[in-house]
């Protein structure tokens, strides 16, 4: 019986710490794939998750979501990058240890620079920096608690994120 594929490590964060684009750039260097667990819900459901909040609400979107990062955590060998969100289910976080998960902080004037307005996020709603001082404040004791690497990402380009990345995990 051979062991479940698992990934080289998993990035998580808030909006705007740039896990999407980390994943890529660190992928490439591993010579491994890039996975998006926001993007498996999108397949999945066959719509976007703006979409899904919109028509179904945010505990239908969750359940997506945890089913999703589940699968990945046991299918995907390369690097995985899951939706912001994500932690705050008990059982994805239960499913995270044991794995090499870096937190990408960011804060909060970087973040709002690199979410601009917000465009097909849904959580932000009307005051996109007060949206995301909040989100921030509320998620980063979460996403520290299941971290076992930590880069901090104000004022460093992707690349040197991933370098960091790769440092820290050879």
């Amino acid at each position: 019986m051979t062991e479940p594929s698992r990934p080289v490590v998993v990035l998580v964060g808030p909006m705007g710490a740039g896990k999407s684009t980390v994943a890529a750039l660190l992928a490439e260097r591993l010579g491994v794939a890039a996975r998006d667990t926001d993007t498996d819900v999108e397949s999945a459901a066959g719509r976007s998750i703006s979409d899904i909040f919109v028509d179904s609400g945010e505990t239908h979107f969750r359940s997506l979501e945890r089913d999703a990062v589940a699968a990945a955590l046991v299918s995907h060998d390369g690097v995985l990058s899951l939706g912001g969100g994500a932690v705050l289910d008990e059982v994805t976080r239960e499913l995270l240890a044991g794995h090499r998960v870096v937190f990408l902080r960011v804060g909060l004037g970087e973040a709002v620079k690199r979410v601009g307005l917000g465009a097909g996020r849904p959580l932000l709603f009307g005051n996109v920096r007060a949206q995301i001082k909040a989100t921030l404040e509320a998620r980063a004791p979460i996403y520290e608690s299941v971290a076992t690497i930590v880069v901090d990402t104000d004022e460093t380009s992707p690349d040197d994120v991933a370098a960091r990345i790769l440092e820290a995990i050879s």
